[in-house]
């Protein structure tokens, strides 16, 4: 009897080492930080397999085994938990936080900062810039009646819907992707109260992009916004020409943004100085604050504002009195 429990004890024992061993040797490995040759970028795309990901990352060096790597992940339970992105390793790179690194899914990012009132083709070139895809194929994609479509736009372009404000992509993002996510967020801005509100003002969604994307390009801050938005809807009103400098620029691609006055009187739909109402679609990306104005205009009876030299506007309700205004802030200007 004590023999046989001489055995079981042994074989306890050896039990005990044999599956020792190897948890040790997996926590080792787990825990050991190895230096990668040199920054390696890994890309994983939907439906890619984790024993692909691991035998890439051996390959690269960021991992010693890919066997090892995986019987961890399978431990952790995140074999098949990652996330897809692009993901940058560099330095030293412990496996266990290789693979928090791809669960969690904070994989590298682009930036790309849009500021308000952009025109399309800038807008274009700014995400170009930083990375994200092809200048070329932004063209493209703002003159294709069909991507435009694809987008919920109910307009002939693109100009006008793409959201400014910073944007963070993976690399590789597509440039349909980029644009369809900038369109996205210019349309979680026109809520239903804004829209009710340009209704009453009798602008449709097309309108009032157009207009705020006029206000956008003519204020020199988000306070007077309003006030330049009350102009423009007493102009319309009264079936007055809107004479925006910024439509006239638009029109003839001026950008020096210095007019003649042979510039005014340039027969193009964009030319507020020829033609009576809204151009035919907006400008510019405007953001938030010229979006509320062009529904909410504020109380206001003025008719005409000229550039002051503090950087704001002076408004006037009659001719002779903008006249007047126009020609002391020159002097002042000379």
């Amino acid at each position: 009897m004590c023999g046989i429990r001489k055995i079981l004890l042994a074989i306890a024992v050896g039990l005990i080492v044999l599956v020792g061993i190897p948890v040790g040797v997996l926590t080792w490995f787990s825990l050991r930080p190895i230096a990668a040759p040199q920054p390696y970028v890994l890309e994983i795309k939907p439906g890619r397999a984790f024993i692909s990901v691991a035998h890439e990352l051996e390959d690269a060096g960021v991992v010693a085994d890919s066997r090892a790597l995986r019987l961890l992940a399978r431990l952790q339970g995140v074999d098949r938990g990652i996330q897809a992105g692009v993901y940058r390793f560099a330095g030293n790179n412990a496996p266990l936080g290789v693979l928090e690194t791809l669960h969690s899914g904070k994989g590298e990012m682009l930036s790309c900062t849009i500021p308000e009132g952009l025109n399309a083709v800038e807008i274009a070139a700014r995400c170009s810039a930083a990375g994200l895809g092809r200048n070329e194929s932004y063209i493209q994609l703002l003159q294709d009646s069909n991507f435009i479509a694809a987008t919920g736009v109910a307009a002939p372009r693109l100009e006008g819907y793409l959201f400014p404000e910073t944007y963070h992509f993976a690399p590789g993002t597509s440039e349909a992707t980029v644009l369809k996510t900038m369109v996205a967020q210019m349309q979680k801005q026109l809520t239903p109260e804004l829209l009710e509100e340009a209704a009453r003002n009798g602008l449709d969604v097309h309108a009032l992009v157009t207009l705020a994307s006029i206000i956008q390009k003519e204020a020199a801050n988000d306070a007077e916004m309003a006030r330049i938005s009350a102009v423009f809807h007493n102009r319309l009103h009264r079936n007055m020409r809107l004479q925006a400098d910024p439509t006239t620029i638009y029109a003839l691609d001026i950008l020096d943004g210095k007019i003649t006055r042979a510039d005014l009187r340039a027969v193009h739909p964009y030319n507020t100085y020829v033609v009576f109402g809204l151009p035919p679609g907006p400008i510019a990306s405007p953001g938030v604050v010229a979006l509320h104005a062009a529904a909410f205009p504020a109380e206001d009876d003025a008719l005409y504002f000229v550039a002051t030299r503090d950087g704001g506007h002076y408004f006037s309700k009659t001719l002779r009195e903008h006249n007047n205004a126009v020609r002391r802030y020159r002097q002042q200007g000379n």
